[in-house]
C-alpha cells in the first residue's frame, strides 16, 4: 500500500493553501535548496520556519545529518510553491512532490555526502515517479530559458525536475546538482558520514526574497 507519509520522516505538518488541489498527468519530484548552511540548521527548524511563515512543501532534508521532515502528505499539493501566478506548477501531476534540500545553489550539494537519501528515493518511487531527469543537469545560474513548447514537453514527461527547469520558474535553485548522484545514492557507512567535520555555523540573517517571491532562510555568510 502506498503511503501518503514518508516511512521515518518526522513530522511538522502544515496545510495546503484553499483552492489547491492536484489536477492529474505525470508524476513528479522537484528539488530545490533553502539557502542555508546545513550545518547549522536542522530540518525540523526548517520546516517550523515555513509553517510559521505560511509556507509549504512536502519533505525538508538535510543532507549533512539526514534528518528529514515531512510537511504535507503526497497527496496535498504545495500549491504555489514553485511558480507565481498560473498555471500553478506544484498542483500538476498524480503528484508533485516538493523537497527542501538545507543547502545553497552556488555549492551543489551533491557534491558532499547525501546522508539518508535512499529512504526518500524509495519512497518516491513507491508513487511511481520515475527515476529520470527530463530536462538534463540544472545549471549553476538562472538559466537561458527553453522555448516554452520544449520546457511543456519535458515537464509533461514527470520524474525529477530542479526547481530552476519548472516551466515559469524564474530561480537559481538548486544549482549544478548532478542528478546521477540524487538518483542513484551510494550512501557512505554512517560511521564515516557523521564524523566528516562540519563548519561552524555562522550566525542567521533575516529571510531573503528573491525576484521569484521565495523567501529563503540564509545564514550570514551566504551572502
Amino acid at each position: 500500500m502506498v503511503n501518503a507519509w514518508m516511512p521515518g520522516a518526522k513530522r511538522v505538518p502544515c496545510t495546503s493553501p484553499a483552492g489547491a488541489h492536484l489536477q492529474g498527468g505525470a508524476p513528479r519530484a522537484v528539488w530545490l535548496t533553502t539557502e542555508s548552511d546545513p550545518g547549522a540548521l536542522s530540518a525540523r527548524a526548517v520546516a517550523q520556519r515555513l509553517v510559521g511563515d505560511g509556507r509549504s512543501g512536502h519533505l525538508v532534508w538535510n543532507p549533512r545529518t539526514g534528518e528529514t521532515v515531512q510537511l504535507l502528505p503526497a497527496t496535498a499539493p504545495a500549491g504555489g510553491e514553485l511558480t507565481a501566478g498560473s498555471p500553478d506548477r506544484a498542483c500538476e501531476g498524480r503528484v508533485c512532490v516538493v523537497i527542501r534540500v538545507i543547502g545553497w545553489s552556488h555549492v551543489p550539494f551533491t557534491d558532499a555526502p547525501l546522508h539518508e537519501l535512499t529512504p526518500i528515493l524509495r519512497w518516491l518511487d513507491s508513487w511511481e515517479i520515475p527515476r529520470r531527469w527530463p530536462a538534463g543537469a540544472p545549471p549553476a545560474v538562472l538559466p537561458v530559458r527553453r522555448s516554452r513548447a520544449q520546457e511543456e514537453r519535458l515537464w509533461a514527461r514527470g520524474g525529477h525536475f530542479g526547481l530552476s527547469q519548472v516551466p515559469g520558474a524564474q530561480v537559481a535553485a538548486p544549482g549544478a546538482i548532478s542528478p546521477h548522484r540524487v538518483l542513484a545514492p551510494t550512501d557512505p557507512p554512517p560511521d564515516r558520514a557523521r564524523s566528516l567535520a562540519s563548519p561552524e555555523p555562522p550566525a542567521l540573517s533575516a529571510i531573503e526574497h528573491t525576484a521569484n517571491g521565495e523567501r529563503h532562510y540564509a545564514s550570514a555568510a551566504s551572502g
